[in-house]
């Protein structure tokens, strides 16, 4: 059966923000003075009260509306089959940290009893994730090294290196926290809006390439220390082979059994997930099976494997952080913040999605920071969700938190009560539980050849991503991708530069502004010298030495303009480009002050200055309104130049523009936009295309 198509047509004109206004009458908005704004903010009320404190604490909105009879049961089951899976990934993930594994049971008790009254999500499981246990790791092993002194702490006098190390996961734990709840009291949780999701894909992935090399020594049994640092990757894979040989079978053999058995059992969890009323927990089964094995057989002294040994019963009395490793981590502390935000933020996301409720960045903000002070005074480290965890919370029957704190119940059991049956189980087979378990994020280097296809420039995000936290660190990798990423904002088109500004334009930023605006171009400021006659070369050339803050500010009284289609002297060389129109788009600019708009208006008359006509399009009114005010306009920028779209702006240049395109012989920077391009359905085609490729995050 065809489908049904309708047709339409749009015809109205090509409105600039002069002809908009003449066509149609504006309407004032009656704007509160300042005095309003503080009478408002001073005023309390009962409502404001009551929301104020439902904010702070999402607990008391879900638990007026539980259903006891029809939600509780589907919680308990969901919570004992989560807290099993949160127990093995809580010993699993704390070798990734380099810390005794009993500290990852840690993690899975004590976030969570916070999280369960401040956080805005009700079903993500809140506790160890491997990329954060491993950014943890990492400066654990390199303020206490394996081999070699520890770092020069006052902190760490009298203590066991395994006591330093919980000492510095701990503290950077809380300043993580720190950081993210300063963040959310400050209100931007919009900064996750930053990590694309082919940012976070290719970090992900170069993180399970970090997880499955950590791990190695664990599967084979060997002894490698732990390196961190850029090429880290590249020292430890070469300690590996170099005692490929001295690999324990013992080991190896049992990681390949629970490996291939874990791995099936998934597979089967998922094929048939509709029928069954929780997946079948098989990390559990196959630890508790390699518990009883390695005991009846004796795998430490027989064959030389190594076991989890002591585990530490009961909890111990919190502990303050050490400012020196504050100061030794603050560097690696923020993007761990950032990263385990960014991944529960999303997770979150995509379940309240589902469930039909709202979640809040800056609660989550808040949440996560003081879950993670609060474990880490109890020696927990950095906590955030796993999606494999949610996954089950969410998919046996979990509609709240309670499946959660339930969870977190079953961690303090097996601390408090069970810890020792754990003490035989092989450190290999919880290596090969944290392998098996990186399938997901590996699987995603299929994703290189569907971005190739549909989206070059993301696919750029994603390698440059993905190699820069693979070779250099998953710290400096993640400001390698965030750099990738924000090199990808300017796209140039043939003829048109559409370029887009993602955030409030202020102080701090215009001058990069200014930079990234007029380099892709070729036109920088360096190059906009201007000439009439060959008696005013000497003025050029001084002109051209001169340093940029000695230059002036003001071109309006320069006594010549450049004219880039005229035949040049000899002596002066200046590069040319296909650039006849630059595009703004303001529609992400919420603020423009003064420093801003000076350095905006000089930007603008340089490009005026050597013939690219500059438009502004989907700008605010009412910084509009401010540059009026402002004296912003003036014989050169005209209000003119504003549209309402950016479809208006550029069916204006190529109406503009037309008359250059008359031949194929390009004649002049206008050249670059042929007849034929110009259809309806190819100009709509070409326009998602280049605005799709201007943004800075899908």
């Amino acid at each position: 059966m065809a489908t049904l198509r309708k047709q339409y047509a749009v015809s109205r004109y090509v409105y600039s923000e002069d002809s908009f206004g003449e066509d149609y009458e504006k309407v004032y908005r009656v704007r509160k003075t300042t005095l309003d704004h503080v009478k408002e903010y001073l005023t309390c009320d009962s409502k404001r009260a009551k929301n104020a404190v439902l904010s702070l604490l999402p607990i008391i909105g879900w638990m007026r509306i539980y259903r006891v009879r029809e939600w509780l049961l589907g919680d308990v089951v969901s919570g004992i089959s989560t807290g099993l899976i949160a127990i093995m990934q809580g010993l699993a993930f704390s070798l990734l940290a380099s810390l005794p594994p009993s500290y990852g049971l840690y993690t899975a008790f004590f976030p969570m009893l916070t999280y369960f009254f401040l956080g805005t999500s009700r079903h993500i499981s809140v506790g160890s994730f491997p990329v954060l246990s491993l950014m943890v790791g990492a400066v654990v092993t390199r303020l206490v090294p394996d081999e070699g002194p520890p770092a020069n702490i006052t902190g760490f006098e009298g203590l066991t290196q395994d006591q330093q190390r919980v000492l510095v996961a701990s503290s950077v734990t809380f300043l993580m926290g720190i950081f993210q709840l300063a963040m959310g009291v400050l209100q931007v949780g919009f900064i996750v809006v930053y990590l694309s999701d082919t940012l976070v894909s290719g970090f992900t992935t170069a993180a399970a390439v970090h997880i499955l090399v950590s791990q190695l020594k664990f599967v084979l049994g060997l002894t490698v220390p732990g390196i961190s640092g850029p090429l880290s990757i590249i020292y430890t894979l070469e300690k590996i082979f170099v005692q490929i040989t001295s690999t324990n079978i013992c080991d190896l053999v049992m990681s390949i059994l629970i490996m291939a058995m874990v791995f099936i059992v998934k597979e089967l969890n998922d094929i048939y997930k509709a029928k069954l009323p929780v997946p079948i927990p098989i990390e559990v089964i196959m630890t508790v099976i390699a518990c009883g094995v390695s005991y009846g057989f004796n795998f430490e002294k027989r064959y030389d494997v190594e076991i989890v040994g002591k585990m530490v019963s009961g909890y111990e009395p919190p502990m303050a952080p050490n400012v020196e490793v504050f100061q030794e981590s603050a560097v690696e502390a923020f993007p761990i913040a950032i990263v385990g935000f960014a991944v529960a933020f999303s997770v979150a996301k995509v379940y309240s999605i589902k469930h039909d409720y709202t979640i809040d960045g800056n609660q989550e903000l808040i949440a996560f920071g003081i879950s993670n002070i609060f474990g880490a005074s109890f020696r927990s480290f950095a906590a955030s969700t796993a999606l494999s965890r949610t996954a089950v919370q969410e998919s046996s029957g979990g509609k709240t938190q309670i499946a959660g704190l339930i969870s977190a119940m079953m961690a303090m059991i097996v601390t408090v009560a069970l810890g020792f049956l754990l003490e035989p189980l092989p450190r290999s087979v919880l290596g090969a539980l944290v392998i098996v378990n990186l399938k997901g994020m590996l699987m995603q280097f299929r994703e290189i050849p569907y971005l190739w296809r549909r989206d070059k420039t993301e696919c750029l995000v994603w390698l440059g991503t993905c190699l820069g936290a693979i070779l250099l660190g998953l710290d400096l990798g993640l400001v390698v991708g965030l750099g990738v990423e924000l090199l990808t904002v300017i796209f140039e088109p043939k003829g048109v530069k559409i370029f887009r500004i993602p955030s409030p334009i202020f102080f701090a930023n215009i001058e990069f502004f200014r930079d990234k605006g007029t380099r892709p171009s070729g036109k920088s400021r360096n190059n906009i010298k201007l000439l009439q006659t060959q008696d005013k070369e000497n003025m050029i050339e001084s002109y051209m030495n001169m340093e940029e803050l000695d230059q002036p500010t003001d071109l309006k009284g320069f006594p010549f303009q450049m004219d880039w289609n005229a035949e040049l002297p000899s002596n002066v060389d200046v590069p040319r480009v296909d650039l006849h129109s630059l595009i703004l788009d303001f529609s992400a600019v919420s603020f423009l002050d003064i420093s801003a708009m000076k350095g905006l208006k000089m930007a603008l008359k340089e490009f005026i200055r050597i013939d690219v006509d500059v438009y502004i399009v989907a700008c605010d009114v009412y910084i509009v309104e401010k540059l009026h005010m402002c004296m912003f306009f003036d014989d050169e920028i005209l209000t003119s130049m504003f549209f309402p779209t950016l479809h208006d702006a550029m069916l204006h240049v190529l109406e503009k523009h037309k008359d250059d395109t008359k031949n194929e012989e390009q004649l002049s920077p206008g050249a670059s936009i042929r007849k034929e391009e110009c259809s309806s359905t190819d100009y709509n085609e070409m326009m998602f295309t280049l605005y799709h490729f201007s943004q800075l995050s899908h």
